[in-house]
């Protein structure tokens, strides 16, 4: 079940955006580049920006998702479980309960592999 919360003051679209990236992710509803991939790695495969969400002593939290941008900016946050899309003043949010596909289970993995590797370049 996804739940929306919307601060506009012009019908540009950014709601029902957000809403169906919610919905997507929620449902589970996108569909791999190919049969047998990972489709949270396919999804994340167009993905703009990641920004770590982590606590002390670098454990992983989540991660933020840059979706779009240019026109609305619009951001997956996996640690609140919830689509943030922002377009000019206009503002709205759309949370999801569940992740079928696991993309927070995805980013995880990317973390943990990034880390890895910066420490042992020290």
């Amino acid at each position: 079940m996804t739940t929306t919360e919307t601060k506009t003051k012009n019908d540009n679209g950014l709601a029902d955006m957000v809403k169906r990236i919610a919905d997507d992710i929620h449902e589970g509803g996108f569909e791999p580049a190919e049969e047998g991939s990972n489709p949270a790695l396919d999804y994340l495969d167009d993905a703009l920006d990641i920004q770590w969400v982590t606590q002390g002593g670098l454990t992983f939290i989540g991660a933020r998702v840059l979706v779009a941008f240019g026109g609305p900016n619009i951001w997956i946050d996996t640690a609140k479980q919830k689509v943030e899309g922002f377009w000019w003043g206009d503002y709205a949010s759309a949370t999801y309960s569940d992740d079928p596909m696991d993309i927070n289970g995805c980013l995880e993995e990317l973390y943990n592999m990034r880390l890895d590797e910066a420490k042992r370049r020290k």
